[in-house]
């Protein structure tokens, strides 16, 4: 493995490797993915709870949710990440040929740990080295290796078939409850009406009879109003909090705090 390479992705496996950077970002997660810590730590949030894993854990991320991270690499060693991603093709072949489907399920958390059997660290261990694994022509290997996976989640845990081969789109849930968690993922408008189970003309209509103004705005507002908690409250700074909220420039949101409060973020 090459260290100075940070993202080594195909479409199957990734490869996360950062060397001497703590990395912060968010992402939505489109599709399971089976992940293991090789070295550092990851901590994810999901809006209310907070997951952190270390070295040796292992972790299922479900699909169709949005998620905050902070990649921290060891005092000794980087951080390092291997992830295989289970698409939803790959889940309803297995599900058809091995003859498995979902129970109904209560709500499952955005993250499950998932518990380093010595069939989990050996299937892991398969994978090295993974330089050579992702090249070309190893298509049909990344592929057994993904059903692999599948089989190996539901040797740790039978369970885990009502989340794996559940292929329902997100339902219509709570409108106001979900922007409330929300409303700090800097996301498209698109993607937050596909998470409540909503056309994006539905979303909007259903949003301004709840919060009695347009999505765009009211999210600027609440993410405004997040930032200056925190600032007086908590004794946080423009720079530490902007991306927190959801902005994705510093200049931007000092524009937009000063226009709403009247003064720049450091004069509060």
């Amino acid at each position: 493995m090459n260290a100075a390479t940070p993202h080594i992705q195909q479409k199957q496996i990734s490869l996360s490797c950062y060397t001497s950077r703590v990395r912060e970002g968010e992402q939505f997660i489109p599709e399971h993915v089976f992940s293991y810590q090789l070295s550092g730590s990851i901590t994810m949030h999901d809006g209310v709870r907070e997951y952190t894993f270390t070295e040796g854990s292992c972790r299922l991320t479900r699909r169709n949710n949005l998620m905050k991270f902070v990649k921290q690499p060891a005092a000794t060693a980087p951080f390092l990440n291997i992830s295989v991603y289970l698409d939803q093709a790959t889940l309803q072949r297995f599900s058809k040929t091995y003859g498995f489907a979902a129970n109904p399920q209560q709500e499952q958390p955005p993250v499950i740990p998932i518990h380093a059997t010595p069939f989990v660290k050996a299937y892991f261990d398969s994978l090295k080295p993974y330089d050579e694994l992702i090249q070309e022509g190893n298509e049909v290997l990344l592929s057994l290796k993904q059903q692999e996976a599948i089989g190996i989640l539901l040797q740790s845990n039978a369970a885990l078939k009502d989340v794996l081969f559940d292929f329902a789109a997100p339902g219509r849930i709570d409108l106001e409850a979900f922007m409330q968690q929300n409303f700090h993922f800097n996301t498209s408008l698109n993607r937050f009406a596909y998470l409540t189970g909503r056309s994006l003309s539905t979303f909007k209509r259903d949003f301004e009879k709840t919060f009695g103004m347009p999505p765009g705005k009211w999210l600027q507002q609440r993410r405004l109003q997040e930032a200056y908690y925190l600032i007086r409250e908590k004794g946080a700074s423009a720079s530490d909090v902007y991306i927190e909220v959801g902005f994705e420039d510093l200049s931007h949101f000092s524009f937009a705090f000063k226009k709403m409060y009247g003064a720049a973020p450091t004069r509060i």
